[in-house]
């Protein structure tokens, strides 16, 4: 048995890793086993600020040789250490999953004794897991910097998704904030997997892809200096080099005290209002220097994309029935869903603002930048058109899945 107290040290030292979304993944059962890890077998439960609570999340130790000034678990820190060893977490997550408590695992770790040893025993634990417990279902593993990358492709082999988490925005705060890891540590092992997954897709290989459920890392905002528009742009670049599943962001809390940090938090809303510009970069086709100048951060007061309409009132309004998709996916109020609908629904007859409503176009906000059939419904006035979208946006309110309905249609979807 586990002992309690050191279960929950290293789940307590988990939390802050938020890289860990349970979707992806297509790993099914297979007789004699146990767990699935395709879409139906993933139990997507998401508290309300959108981290995934589905997956134990735990590490097998928080006993760092690292020494990085904005980690709770860093070699200086005054806290408790324990450690795991793999049958202690095979024995975890068997009795678990067998309880209907969890549908997959998340398994990270601090570096302890180094980087190969740390990275051998994650590898044996999800091998263990997989071979000698039958477990298919999902598992994200986290990837331990300078270690021997054979052992990361063999774990990769075994594991749904992995990340290694870039941390901080530039190699400059990095040298700073956590001089012993290094931007080629991360990035090398990223490019090594996403070249081993390329191929896996190259030559339809059907049992032990590596890692069919992608990549993934996690930026901490506002520990070091660097503006939203450098962060996107490394973003944009990692989608692009690295074709990551998803880049996350984490807004740095004061959780430790060190002369190199802020003394205050970045706050949740500059988290937010980063998460709304990746999702325009992955799926409105907007581009990081539409959305901000690299040196400047995101508006406070306006969601990315409604900033970027106030910025082009000249393209407005264009006609709902005869813009294309690109241009419809501008519009504010108007989702990716929502524009793929609309340029179905008018190929049978010409829509008007009744059909939009019905369709849960969010027309408080649209109605400013597009006509029906002809009439415009919104405000002349600049100003006006600038307040009413402030009203719509729920100014310097986090978006919440328990807001209205409208508010909480964007929380789920992302939508915008």
């Amino acid at each position: 048995m586990i002992d309690e107290e050191k279960l929950g040290i290293l789940v307590e030292g988990a939390k802050y890793d938020v890289s860990c979304s349970s979707s992806g993944s297509r790993r099914a059962n297979v007789k004699g086993g146990m767990g699935n890890g395709s879409g139906s077998g993933i139990c997507h439960s998401f508290t309300p600020d959108g981290r995934c609570i589905s997956l134990l999340k735990i590490l097998m130790s928080n006993d760092c040789i690292y020494d990085c000034e904005y980690c709770p678990n860093r070699r200086s820190a005054d806290v408790r250490r324990a450690r795991l060893i793999p049958d202690e977490i095979c024995e975890l997550v068997i009795n678990f999953y067998k309880r209907n408590y969890i549908e997959g695992l998340f398994l990270s770790s601090a570096v302890f004794d180094n980087p190969d040893k740390t990275m051998e025993l994650l590898y044996q634990t999800v091998l263990k897991l997989r071979k000698v417990y039958n477990f298919n279902g999902y598992i994200h593993l986290k990837g331990i910097p300078h270690a021997d990358p054979a052992t990361v492709m063999k774990a990769a082999r075994l594991a749904d998704r992995m990340s290694y988490n870039i941390e901080l925005p530039s190699e400059q705060s990095l040298k700073l904030l956590a001089p012993q890891k290094t931007k080629q540590s991360l990035l090398l092992p990223m490019k090594g997997l996403n070249e081993a997954i390329e191929y896996d897709k190259q030559n339809k290989v059907k049992h032990s892809k590596v890692l069919p459920a992608g990549q993934t890392t996690q930026m901490i905002i506002g520990a070091s200096p660097e503006s939203d528009g450098q962060i996107l742009k490394l973003t944009e670049a990692l989608y692009t080099n690295m074709r990551l599943r998803r880049v996350y962001y984490s807004s740095y809390a004061p959780v430790v005290k060190s002369n190199k940090l802020p003394s205050v938090g970045a706050g949740l809303l500059r988290e937010h209002r980063l998460y709304q510009a990746d999702w325009l970069i992955r799926f409105y086709g907007f581009t990081v220097s539409e959305i901000c100048n690299e040196s400047e951060n995101l508006s406070p007061d306006y969601d990315p994309k409604c900033a970027w309409a106030l910025k082009n009132m000249h393209l407005f309004p264009i006609e709902i029935n005869t813009a294309p998709l690109e241009m419809l996916l501008r519009v504010p109020g108007i989702g990716a869903k929502s524009a793929y609908r609309i340029t179905e629904a008018r190929r049978f007859c010409a829509l008007s603002f009744d059909n939009l409503a019905k369709m849960r176009i969010v027309l408080k906000r649209a109605r400013h930048f597009i006509t029906c059939k002809g009439k415009f419904y919104g405000s002349d006035s600049f100003s006006q058109v600038k307040t009413s979208l402030l009203i719509a946006g729920g100014v310097n309110e986090q978006i919440s899945m328990f807001s209205d309905s409208s508010t909480a249609v964007s929380a789920l979807t992302g939508e915008i």
